[in-house]
């Protein structure tokens, strides 16, 4: 399939698109499970799959949804790293043992790490009128996205952070832009988000947690053991829903790692973990911000994984995910309407 601004099947216009998507095919940092590169190519290869009439937003697709190009640069330079970062990851037991020779490649891959942060803002910038979203790739990807809004909007915005792991490792296994440091980075921008609300939560350290202490206020966090706790003793799933997402601001960010939902849905994500969302709940807190008049004001989703294109189930559950992102969005920003009161 031709990549041609064409998502879901879709006559794509870019000039003309609501919703303009960033692939990213980058992993260099992933520390467990590998693939997650291909995650736009899956979701690209799934997206004609999945039928344009939604039962919550009807057809909120004819705002238009382009993706751009594949970058091959960053691709090239995602395969060159992870090599040499896979081999880093797999020998090194402490900072303290990197060699010469590996403390230089840490350097060269954080220097990368920066250029493709640096990819994602300039393409941000050349669509700050859109509602922008970022395919990766690792949790990593997005961070240039997220710091070019965190500018637009001066810190006035809250994230919708879904995932398994807190991701607030500072500099992970030497990495700055790790796929494990994404909020901890965030969290140190200028005009950083004055909440970070999270769900799915259910791995994580102890500096991690200490890093949210010391942040009192910023973060609020739904671990899922507990979470899933209190709705086995008979609590409301949507009310827990409400009263965490309602100390957002109004302008809101999802950062997405498919990870956050139930591994059954995701088995070959680079780091899965017992537990989690199920595809109904991921998706009531999407219509959740909508119901709160929340504005959507970009997204990720990211750490999609197949081990390789063939296979379609990852691919096909990243696809259906992207697509209620795509149209909450619009729905929240006033392109299109709900069908439902």
């Amino acid at each position: 399939m031709s990549w041609e601004y064409q998502i879901f099947g879709t006559e794509a216009n870019l000039d003309d698109s609501k919703v303009v998507l960033i692939p990213v095919p980058w992993e260099v940092t992933a520390s467990y499970g590998s693939g997650t590169s291909s995650g736009p190519e899956l979701i690209h290869k799934a997206s004609v799959q999945v039928d344009l009439y939604d039962i919550e937003f009807g057809n909120a697709y004819q705002t238009g949804y382009s993706i751009l190009p594949l970058n091959k640069n960053i691709l090239e330079k995602n395969n060159h790293y992870r090599a040499i970062a896979t081999q880093i990851n797999e020998t090194l037991q402490t900072l303290q043992d990197l060699t010469k020779e590996q403390e230089k490649h840490v350097i060269e891959i954080n220097q990368a790490c920066e250029e493709m942060n640096e990819y994602v803002y300039a393409s941000a910038q050349k669509f700050e009128d859109r509602i922008i979203g970022v395919i990766g790739g690792d949790h990593s990807t997005p961070y240039g996205l997220i710091k070019f809004l965190s500018e637009k909007y001066k810190g006035n915005f809250g994230i919708l952070h879904i995932d398994a792991h807190l991701d607030l490792r500072d500099a992970y296994f030497g990495f700055t832009y790790s796929h494990a440091s994404i909020m901890n980075n965030v969290s140190k921008l200028p005009f950083a988000p004055k909440k970070i609300v999270q769900f799915g939560i259910r791995d994580f350290c102890e500096d991690e947690v200490q890093f949210m202490k010391e942040r009192e206020g910023r973060f609020l966090t739904q671990y899922d053991l507990p979470t899933k706790n209190s709705l086995l003793r008979g609590e409301s799933w949507i009310k827990i829903v409400e009263n965490a997402l309602s100390q957002l601001p109004e302008n809101v960010y999802i950062s997405f790692d498919i990870d956050g939902m139930d591994p059954t849905l995701c088995p070959q994500t680079g780091t899965p973990v017992p537990g989690g969302l199920s595809y109904e709940q991921t998706l009531s807190l999407f219509s959740t911000l909508h119901k709160l008049k929340k504005k959507i004001i970009g997204f990720d989703l990211v750490e999609v994984s197949g081990g390789d294109t063939s296979n379609e189930w990852n691919g096909n559950v990243g696809a259906r995910m992207l697509f209620k992102l795509c149209g909450w969005a619009a729905v929240t920003n006033g392109a299109t309407s709900t069908t439902q009161s």
